[in-house]
């Protein structure tokens, strides 16, 4: 009954030890030269470090770079030697004198920061395959979509983008080329003898689409229409509409007289603006009643396959 114990008695082996797989040869004689119970939290330890090594492993994917990449090789090497210098450290402490709680509290800390994913830093790290992957994988569900004879997929995918970008004045003007057809525009151009050789742009596409659809900001009918041209809904023709009488109006307006005022010879070009095609079909689809007749709209012309459907500009 005197007899004293100058270690703690070992324990048997505990479920994590026995389950775990066995420890690396260097890694053995440190932990077999801890007492019983700190043995088996050391072994435990190991265990747990182990697997949360081999589970960032995989979702980092370094297993299979370790593979091709001897830097990568090396890097997971000298976390496992690490992990070792831990437990190491963690007997030296204990034969020390340190308390075993707080032995083992430092061992788990750096044990912690061992399992912590690791972070790119060599440049061989590409997360654009990822994307790569993730897009292909988008394309197919795309076309088995387009197999798919009983989608009920209506309206083009960017429809909901578009109408984000799009201010309130923007789809006045829309529902005005829908339901009024193409509209007028011209140039104010330098003429006389001299416009001849050399003709001058003086004002490039004034219309009346802003007071006609009932535009707030009269000012910003020039950015609408460029942001209408960007988004692909509307096309700038060279060409004039084949009533004249469209252009009486227009051309008798306070910014176009201005404009033929400024100098002293000028001519007036006749031009229109026209929807594209994926332009009527978003009006159709987001701007009216699907009920409304198709055939009631005005009929607007095919834009060219050059960039002669560019917004005009100041050259």
């Amino acid at each position: 009954m005197d007899e004293q114990y100058d270690e703690v008695p070992e324990a048997a082996p505990t479920p994590p030890v026995a389950r775990g797989a066995a420890l690396p040869e260097g890694l053995a004689p440190a932990v077999e030269a801890l007492p019983g119970l700190a043995r088996v939290a050391a072994s435990a330890w190991w265990h747990t470090t182990e697997w949360g090594v081999r589970t960032s492993a995989r979702a980092g994917r370094r297993m299979a770079r370790a593979v091709a990449d001897p830097t990568e090789a090396a890097a997971l090497a000298r976390d496992a030697t690490e992990a070792a210098t831990v437990i190491g450290g963690l007997a030296r402490s204990v034969s020390a004198g340190v308390p075993l709680s707080r032995a083992l509290v430092s061992a788990a800390e750096w044990l912690d920061e061992l399992a912590e994913p690791p972070q790119p830093t060599n440049g061989r790290d590409h997360p654009a395959a990822d994307t790569m992957a993730s897009l292909r994988q988008r394309g197919a569900e795309l076309l088995e979509r387009s197999r798919d004879v009983w989608s009920t997929d209506v309206g083009h995918p960017a429809y909901e983008r578009i109408l984000d970008e799009l201010a309130p004045d923007e789809a006045r003007i829309l529902l005005l080329l829908l339901q009024g057809g193409p509209q007028p525009s011209v140039d104010v151009r330098t003429g006389g003898p001299i416009g001849m050789v050399n003709s001058q742009l003086v004002a490039p596409g004034l219309t009346m689409i802003g007071a006609r659809s009932g535009c707030r900001y009269l000012d910003q009918v020039p950015s609408y229409l460029n942001n209408l041209f960007r988004l692909g809904l509307v096309w700038f023709s060279r060409e004039a509409l084949r009533d004249p009488m469209e252009y009486q109006v227009v051309e008798a307006q306070p910014d176009v007289l201005a404009a033929v005022h400024s100098v002293k010879f000028a001519r007036i070009v006749r031009r229109s603006i026209h929807l594209t095609p994926f332009g009527e079909d978003f009006c159709r689809t987001c701007l009216v009643d699907e009920g409304a007749d198709a055939a009631a709209f005005p009929e607007h012309g095919l834009p060219p396959e050059t960039d002669a459907g560019e917004p005009p500009s100041h050259t």
